[in-house]
């Protein structure tokens, strides 16, 4: 597995620096942006980029290494479950916070929140007490829900009511975070097993690198983004709490969620389209948390450098983005209906690859290793067409409602499937790469074949629909 992981990280990192530039010379020049030529713009796009990318990058030193560090504290893995899970449920119960928050805060105090909450979950690995790991999983919960909102809203809020650009120019900044989001990702796989294997300092050592790098993020957003804040209209973002002292404060913030939740949850049950995605991206995506618990305990007994592994993962990831995005160029003009339904049937393989892979008495680690890689594919796939399709088909000012009803089942799922590996561990005596890892990939396989029939339901029930096209597409052209 050494000599495997090392050389698939070599194999994909080219592969990925192969397309990236394939990409680069098949796009048109009319399809680059105008921003970049802007002064004022890209000095905007440069303090928001530190910020937020240094965020991003204490959030991804915390992946490789956390199921190794709760076995390291000798943990079960049914009482890791019940870890996970913790962190799930906080995730349930902050979502609707997180857009809570900033309005009553502020969008930069609600980031500065964020930082603190995360720096506090990394410093709760120190213990070895279960009870205090428990809190470090609900803080962290808090600070994923934070880190996927708060830091974009500010980001929009500064680009069209403060600063005025054009809209047109926000997905230039998204899609520069999200190149070097990927980048990240690897990057703190390798530096993750640099400290925790190469240099011997153990599993808790990443965790410890993270906290100066979320201190790092909360001062640049203390200065910076404080001095930036100075220069436009201060009254655009005061705090609710503290900047209007009215009795309705408070009931306004309320109705106004409340309106969210109502809009959005009408909008799910009238239009079939967002009925039929919300159950793709509650099906696939928690399966996915169930990959994240699971992959660790399947290879981590045949000793493979797990930083290495996580970055092979990541960089598979990348790669599936980069496929996307030749994909659906001028040059090929591949539908995004067609990628998502190519991505969930990859998905569905690779479960049912390991389930065979990881037969009781008889684990085929590599093979193993080939189906995360084949899922981590399908992931890259994923996300860029069915954030393509959730633009098209769910209206603007109901989306912040509508996904908060898409992440609800979502988590239930999936801690619904650790709770179930849980118990299956605990009543068998079961341990580590049993029969209930394989159970739990045989469920995860049935998922991803529910997905599949509702991603087919969806293109057949909008064959002719435009909005689940690109742009310049016959009509029938989708399946």
């Amino acid at each position: 597995m050494l000599v495997t992981a090392y050389l698939a990280i070599v194999v994909l990192l080219a592969l990925c620096v192969g397309l990236e530039l394939t990409a680069r010379r098949i796009t048109p020049p009319e399809e680059k942006s105008s921003a970049v030529a802007n002064p004022a713009f890209r000095r905007f796009q440069t303090i928001f980029l530190r910020a937020y990318l240094l965020a991003l990058w204490a959030d991804w030193l915390q992946g490789p290494y956390l199921y190794k560090l709760y076995r390291h504290y000798s943990f079960l893995e049914s009482q890791i479950a019940i870890l996970y899970v913790c962190g799930l449920a906080s995730c349930v119960l902050f979502a609707p916070f997180s857009g809570w928050l900033p309005q009553v805060l502020g969008r930069r105090q609600t980031c500065l929140l964020f930082c603190l909450s995360y720096s506090a979950c990394c410093l709760t690995k120190l213990s070895r007490d279960y009870f205090v790991l428990i809190i470090g999983r609900i803080l962290g919960g808090l600070s994923t829900s934070l880190l996927a909102t708060t830091f974009e809203s500010w980001y929009v809020h500064r680009h069209v009511e403060v600063h005025d650009f054009p809209k047109e120019w926000i997905p230039s900044t998204f899609t520069t975070a999200a190149t070097w989001n990927h980048g990240l990702a690897v990057g703190a796989g390798l530096t993750a097993n640099l400290l925790a294997e190469w240099l011997h300092l153990g599993p808790v050592a990443p965790f410890l690198l993270a906290v100066p790098c979320l201190i790092a993020c909360g001062w640049i957003v203390l200065t910076d983004w404080g001095k930036e804040e100075a220069t436009g209209n201060q009254e655009c973002d005061k705090p609710l709490l503290f900047g209007n002292t009215t009795a309705g404060v408070r009931t306004s913030v309320k109705s106004r969620f409340s309106k969210s939740c109502h809009d959005g949850l009408r909008c799910l049950l009238s239009d079939r389209r967002v009925l039929l995605l919300g159950g793709v991206q509650a099906l696939f995506e928690s399966v996915l948390y169930i990959f994240v618990f699971l992959w660790t305990p399947v290879l981590d007994p045949h000793r493979p450098p797990l930083g290495i592994v996580f970055s092979c993962l990541m960089a598979a990831s990348m790669l599936g983005s980069l496929l996307y995005r030749l994909a659906t160029s001028t040059r090929y003009h591949l539908q995004p209906g067609h990628v998502l339904c190519l991505a969930v049937l990859m998905a569905f393989f690779s479960f049912f690859m390991l389930i065979f892979s990881t037969a009781p008495g008889q684990p085929r680690p590599h093979e193993s290793f080939l189906a995360f890689l084949l899922l981590e594919l399908a992931c890259g796939l994923y996300f860029p067409a069915v954030s393509f399709l959730q633009g098209r088909v769910i209206p603007e000012e109901k989306r912040a409602g509508v996904l908060a009803w898409f992440r609800l089942p979502l988590h239930l799922l999936a801690c619904l499937g650790l709770l179930a590996l849980h118990g299956e561990v605990s009543g068998t005596g079961g341990g580590e790469g049993g029969s209930g890892t394989r159970h739990m990939f045989g469920g995860c396989a049935v998922m991803m074949l529910a997905a599949l029939m509702a991603v087919v339901s969806l293109f057949t029930f909008g064959r002719n629909d435009a909005d689940l096209k690109l742009e310049g597409t016959r009509e029938g052209d989708m399946f």
